[in-house]
């Protein structure tokens, strides 16, 4: 209902654009973060059932603590509680894979957003919540995963994937 989801269908596949809500400030939306996850799951679950799914979007989730510059002083903070993180692993469980980390399991210092504030972009105090998502099937498919960081002009960066369909 807040038009968060666009799906292209393809012969050969489904392409999902998403932005996940965010939880806002003292997660005041967690709640229905957390309803919004098991549809979204259940969505692309029914899709991957026809034709492999890409997802691609702001997933508003730091997945690891290597996702964000400072962990330890964002706990509970909105895209890194445990239950959005814990929703993310369940999508993953579900059959798709983290195309970013497939690659680069290890990468640290690599983000997709930054705020506006405290200089964060010029810091490099940022999360990795922009992402590509794939069916599982697709691994064998994958050939790269990027962040451009170096490109500006939104708190956030383009992210790209490499694949041969």
């Amino acid at each position: 209902m807040e038009g968060r989801v666009i799906t292209l269908e393809f012969d050969d596949f489904y392409h999902v654009t998403v932005y996940t809500p965010n939880s806002q400030q003292e997660n005041a939306r967690l709640g229905y973060r957390m309803e919004w996850e098991d549809a979204f799951r259940e969505y692309v679950s029914n899709l991957d059932k026809k034709k492999p799914v890409i997802i691609c979007g702001d997933l508003n989730v730091a997945h690891n603590e290597i996702d964000l510059k400072n962990p330890s002083s964002n706990r509970r903070s909105a895209g890194f509680t445990d239950e959005e993180r814990g929703k993310f692993t369940e999508l993953l469980d579900a059959g798709f894979v983290d195309t970013f980390r497939f690659f680069y399991p290890d990468s640290v210092g690599v983000y997709s957003w930054w705020s506006y504030r405290f200089n964060a972009r010029k810091n490099n105090a940022g999360w990795r919540i922009d992402y590509y998502v794939v069916s599982e099937r697709l691994k064998n498919k994958l050939v790269d995963a990027k962040i451009h960081s170096q490109i500006l002009g939104s708190d956030h960066c383009p992210v790209e994937l490499e694949i041969q369909i």
